[in-house]
């Protein structure tokens, strides 16, 4: 898929601390190294629950678990037709790991690097040396350099390429079954893949080292963020203040941007009704920790009388942002000051829209509410160490590999997260699971409209429209 560019790609590496920087100069003192990793580039920590996923999916594999103990890992979300992210270790990307929908799976895509980690037990080939030159530079294994290949090995796996004395050399899938892979004289036997770019230095250490690391960075990005909210603020200084607060990381980040810069405002909730249990629980606790006014609104039947109506929302067509937040923030500025200056989470990293956006805007369908991004040009770890620098306390869903905090059952959602609510709240996805299939008989459309999450997309025309 095509790489999309929303920023600069801002993950170094620093060897020394063993540390992701986001910045060329790590707060040791010791120069960083640029970390290729695939565009746009919003990173993110590797939670305990995401290590424990990707050893469980490398043991499938490999044999082996892939990332040890006090050892930092970084993820990158990348392009892909559902959900694909990179591992980050030791400054060099050493593996991606992506769903298949279709299949109802994941698969993991290893690189050279990941065997500076843990050595496979299975899933691998052997090449004969004189082999070792081409497979670097990309070419295939051929039948005539095949040494030898574990027993396992189908047509179709992911594999790792060593020499004879067990280092690897190389990534790719297998195109022959291990019992026909000894029979050949000639044909391929492995299809490489290109080589990871950059240097790949495994060290112990933390994400509270990662912290100190990133210290000067940090203090850079909030000086520059609280000097925005404070100018911002002096244009318009007849304006109600508040904080748009959703019980995720990035309006939680803009709270404390925006304490530190013109004190205590109010935060305002659109509750849609449609929120994780997690969620509720965190505004409990912000709004307790730092002693807020919490101002709501909410949403009462609209989703699902709307949904009677209109169907379940899509990606191109969402109409539950109007009808569940907009309008009822919309209704409760002109009621309450008349117009109202409100800071928000958004990030030019998320998506392309975001990214065009300007930092200070009015939602087309919200005229009395002008909006300030104060983390504009943040990225996910941006937000993340500046949450442990403040420890502040962000939502637990992001430790339970839900990345995306809003509505449950979010079209823009990818179906691997579906996968993960679906297993973790199983009570929450039959109430959706019987609304969708009620909608579904009442228009007579195919099964495959729910099983497959084809509701999650309407088309631009009726050819391509999951509804006709």
């Amino acid at each position: 898929m095509a790489k999309s560019f929303l920023g600069k790609l801002t993950l170094y590496w620093c060897d020394e601390c063993g540390t992701p920087v986001l910045g060329k100069k790590c707060s040791c003192g010791a120069e960083t190294r640029q970390v290729q990793v695939t565009p746009p580039g919003d990173i993110r920590p590797a939670f305990q629950a995401d290590i424990d996923h990707i050893n469980k999916l490398y043991r499938s594999f490999f044999g082996s678990d892939l990332i040890p103990e006090n050892h930092i890992a970084v993820l990158n979300k990348i392009p892909d037709k559902d959900r694909m992210e990179e591992v980050v270790m030791g400054g060099a990307v050493v593996c991606a790991f992506r769903y298949l929908p279709e299949e109802k799976r994941w698969e993991i895509l290893p690189r050279t690097h990941a065997a500076l980690y843990s050595k496979p037990e299975k899933g691998f080939v052997i090449a004969d040396d004189g082999a070792i030159e081409s497979i670097q530079s990309g070419s295939s294994l051929l039948a005539p350099g095949l040494v030898d290949i574990h027993p396992d090995v189908k047509d179709g796996d992911e594999v790792l390429i060593l020499d004879r004395a067990g280092n690897c050399i190389g990534a790719g899938r297998s195109r022959v079954n291990a019992a026909d892979a000894v029979k050949m004289e000639r044909g391929q036997v492995v299809r490489t893949r290109k080589a990871g770019q950059g240097v790949c230095i495994p060290k112990e250490s933390t994400w509270e080292k990662a912290v100190e690391s990133n210290g000067i960075v940090l203090k850079n990005m909030e000086t520059e963020a609280v000097n925005f909210v404070k100018s911002v603020k002096s244009k318009n200084p007849d304006l109600f203040a508040s904080v748009s607060y959703s019980g995720g990381k990035d309006s939680l980040a803009t709270l404390l941007i925006v304490q530190k810069a013109i004190g205590k405002v109010p935060i305002i909730f659109s509750d849609t009704g449609l929120e994780f249990p997690e969620t509720y629980k965190n505004i409990e606790e912000v709004v307790r920790k730092y002693d807020l006014e919490i101002i709501k609104t909410g949403a009462g039947d609209s989703f699902w009388n709307n949904m009677e109506i209109q169907g379940p929302p899509s990606v191109d067509a969402r109409w539950c942002c109007s009808v569940c937040k907009l309008n009822p923030v919309r209704d409760l500025i002109k009621e309450n000051w008349g117009e109202c200056l409100s800071f928000i989470g958004q990030r030019k990293y998320e998506s392309l829209a975001r990214m065009k956006s300007p930092r200070v805007w009015r939602n087309f369908k919200v005229q009395v509410q002008l909006s300030a991004s104060p983390i504009q040009h943040w990225t996910a770890l941006h937000v993340f160490l500046y949450l442990f620098q403040e420890k502040a306390p962000y939502n637990e869903l992001y430790e339970r590999r839900i990345d995306r905090i809003g509505c449950f059952m979010c079209p823009s959602s990818d179906i691997a997260t579906f996968e993960t609510i679906k297993s973790d709240y199983p009570d929450l996805w039959q109430v959706w699971e019987s609304k969708l299939e009620d909608y579904r008989e009442k228009n007579d459309l195919p099964e495959s409209w729910a099983v497959n999450f084809e509701w999650r997309k309407r088309g631009e025309t009726d050819d391509t429209s999951s509804y006709s």
